[in-house]
């Protein structure tokens, strides 16, 4: 639940004024559209660059369209007539892959240039951006043992290279608008979401559904012993998808948070090493690890402080891990067996 009587979509909006969201195709978003069309809402508009057949999740009688956001017509056409807007499009993945493709992450600042700007021109009451605790400073995040990151610690600036730089500056973007246009923005910075239907191979994944996916190779495959990125001393917190989704709602129409951005993430950290082991125990298996220590690992150690969400709110992210990951691994092994029959399935 939401803790204080806290205004959403469902007690500000009309039914049929008209939401959008961006990156619809992918993971988080995909679920936000889910979760609005459950509310109530009937006027939806879903936008990603994929072609249909490779969103993540198709809600029905919600209006899909395949558009690039990167460019400025397409924003201005996905934003026609919205109401809210909704931005979660981003090229990104899992740390093997934001620390392999840079230049396609930092690419993503024009998705929300755009997009904002879009959404501005078009009458929209309120604007929000998906930011990311990679936008936090590095220097804070060498100890696994880490202090929370409260939401002040992004500056002095020395955010992760590429994705976190990209975030911080679309920050920013959303702070002026408001600033100089009175353009209502909220910011959420992602901790790590996981869950179902969520990308679990590819490279794009992260550690729960990669970590998940490892365990059930090495069942079917009949292998003792599963790699694992790094010592596996790194540390991080992982939030699941269903808080994720109430929390930007949440968020989204809090009038204390206009251009304020907040962690959005759970508070539990976890080492990579005790995270395989939970998803060893929920596949009802004992592995032995072999450490790959030339892979991409990020930081050591970081993890949400949700004191001011608490405080704001009077609500945090509260799924426990192991609840969540069972679901997610049920879902992925459901997945892996669905794939090896020769069917289509969500990667």
């Amino acid at each position: 639940m939401a803790g204080k009587n806290n205004p959403t979509a469902a007690s500000v909006l009309g039914k049929d004024d008209l939401i959008v969201v961006g990156g619809a195709g992918g993971f988080i978003a995909g679920a936000l559209v889910r979760y609005f069309h459950e509310q109530g809402f009937t006027r939806i508009r879903a936008i990603d660059k994929k072609p249909l057949p490779q969103w993540y999740q198709r809600t029905p009688g919600v209006e899909c369209l395949c558009l690039d956001l990167s460019n400025a017509d397409n924003c201005e056409r996905a934003c026609e007539g919205a109401v809210e807007v909704y931005n979660l499009a981003a090229d990104m993945g899992g740390m093997g892959f934001i620390e392999r493709f840079r230049i396609e992450c930092l690419r993503s600042v024009l998705i929300n240039t755009h997009m904002i700007e879009a959404a501005y021109r078009a009458g929209a009451t309120r604007y929000f951006f998906s930011s990311s605790a990679c936008a936090y400073n590095t220097d804070l995040q060498k100890d696994p043992n880490v202090r929370a990151l409260k939401e002040s610690d992004a500056y002095p600036a020395m955010a992760e290279r590429g994705y976190g730089w990209e975030k911080l500056m679309s920050e920013m973007f959303c702070q002026e608008y408001w600033a100089e246009r009175r353009f209502e923005t909220h910011i959420a910075r992602f901790h790590n979401v996981y869950g179902e239907p969520g990308t679990w191979d590819g490279g794009r994944e992260k550690a729960p559904a990669a970590l998940c996916r490892k365990v059930i190779e090495c069942k079917d495959q009949g292998l003792d012993e599963v790699v694992i990125w790094g010592d596996g001393t790194q540390t991080r917190s992982f939030m699941y998808i269903d808080d994720c989704v109430l929390g930007i709602d949440l968020i989204m129409h809090c009038d204390a948070l206009i251009a304020t951005p907040i962690n959005l993430g759970s508070d539990h950290l976890i080492s990579i090493n005790d995270l395989m082991r939970l998803a060893e125990r929920i596949g009802g298996v004992k592995l032995k690890h072999k450490h790959d220590l030339a892979a991409p690992k990020g930081v050591a150690g970081r993890n949400s402080d949700n004191t001011f969400i608490q405080q704001v709110l009077g609500w945090a992210p509260g799924t426990p891990l192991e609840d969540g990951l069972r679901k997610t691994y049920a879902w992925i092994e459901q997945q892996y067996n669905a794939r090896k029959a020769g069917k289509h399935t969500v990667s």
